[in-house]
């Protein structure tokens, strides 16, 4: 595939695919861009030309665009990359619409908010261009050109004493992941047993999206799942998603762990974001904590996980042939954060294995 891509806009709000056209236009990774108002003149637009990316709205008139999403994957998979907004109504379809093969989630622009812009811009771009890349199974990701600046976790929270922390009997496990992860954490998740070690998660997701995410994995999970809130106790049986534009950092106060729910700048990109939360395992856990990281483009926690690994945790990344995109674990394992390599269907019982003896 070219290093250039071409991009389709499918949104029935002209001033949607104005924004979205220019957010994507000062990409230079970006070849040609083609707007469409509804699916029905999408379809005649990819006639024309077959695009690299699909972006889409689901609320459009004459058809849907989970229904449209569903029609491209039965004839011609193409990446598809839906920009909703976030009305409660709408994260139910959002969610269907990653079961359906959808790449990733992104929030739709607000409009005339120049902060909320110029976060998006970076978010849109990156997820646009991983995409592309993204093998269409069932999970998908990879690595990204830096473009803006990017904030490290000292932006959040400081880095962690070098001393080792006195190991307890609990261990707590922290997992991070970004496109391709609301499946990965699915298979990860399911095989966990009711008493697994507790558990706190980052995925790169939009704010209001974890709540739905989070309720649909406790539906399908022997074990408790949740959305973190603030001052949440980390406990056995239960796995804390962090929350959708919060950043989430693990806590100790004796021996209870606890997460904070905090605002702050994107770090490595993201907010919620994985170095974040890595870095506070490091600095409030060491030899307790677990680490795994999973599928998801750049390099969002492996500057976090070689600081758990320097702090004593023993960590794990997902291998390439599952991952959907072979980026976070790929930036880890170059790190030398990374103590096992394993496909996705072999992690949990690693993680049960190593939080029951270290590792060891």
């Amino acid at each position: 595939m070219s290093l250039r891509r071409k991009i389709l806009i499918v949104d029935d709000s002209a001033v949607v695919r104005q924004t979205m056209e220019g957010i994507l236009s000062g990409d230079p990774g970006v070849e040609s861009i083609t707007t469409a108002a509804d699916p029905i003149v999408a379809m005649d637009r990819m006639r024309a030309q077959r695009p690299d990316v699909i972006v889409l709205d689901i609320e459009m008139p004459r058809m849907d665009g989970i229904t449209f999403l569903r029609k491209i994957m039965d004839s011609d998979p193409i990446p598809v990359v839906i920009c909703s907004s976030l009305a409660a109504a709408g994260s139910e379809n959002a969610l269907k619409a990653l079961e359906y093969g959808a790449v990733e989630i992104i929030e739709k622009p607000k409009l005339g908010i120049k902060q909320f812009i110029e976060e998006s811009k970076i978010r849109i771009r990156d997820v646009v261009k991983a995409a592309s890349m993204a093998k269409l199974k069932k999970i998908r990701y990879a690595p990204i050109p830096q473009i803006e600046e990017k904030l490290t976790a000292d932006a959040v929270i400081e880095r962690p004493n070098p001393r080792i922390m006195i190991q307890t009997t609990e261990k707590v496990v922290l997992v991070g992941a970004s496109t391709g992860g609301t499946e990965a954490l699915r298979v990860f998740l399911e095989m966990m047993p009711p008493d697994a070690p507790g558990m706190v998660i980052v995925q790169h997701m939009p704010e209001h999206f974890t709540t739905e995410f989070a309720k649909r994995l406790n539906g399908l999970c022997r074990v408790t799942v949740k959305e973190a809130q603030d001052n949440d106790t980390v406990f056995r049986g239960q796995a804390l998603i962090a929350p959708g534009n919060r950043h989430t950092l693990l806590k100790r106060s004796g021996a209870r762990y606890h997460v904070e729910v905090k605002d702050g700048p994107l770090v490595s990109r993201h907010r919620p974001s994985v170095d974040v939360l890595f870095r506070s395992a490091a600095r409030y856990a060491g030899q307790n904590a677990v680490g795994v990281i999973m599928t998801g483009m750049g390099d969002d926690g492996a500057r976090g996980m070689r600081e758990m690994k320097d702090a004593g945790a023993y960590n794990i990344a997902q291998d390439e042939n599952s991952c959907v995109v072979y980026g976070m674990p790929q930036e880890a394992v170059k790190r030398g954060a990374v103590d096992k390599i394993l496909s996705l269907e072999n992690i949990a019982g690693m993680v049960l294995r190593a939080a029951g003896s270290n590792g060891q």
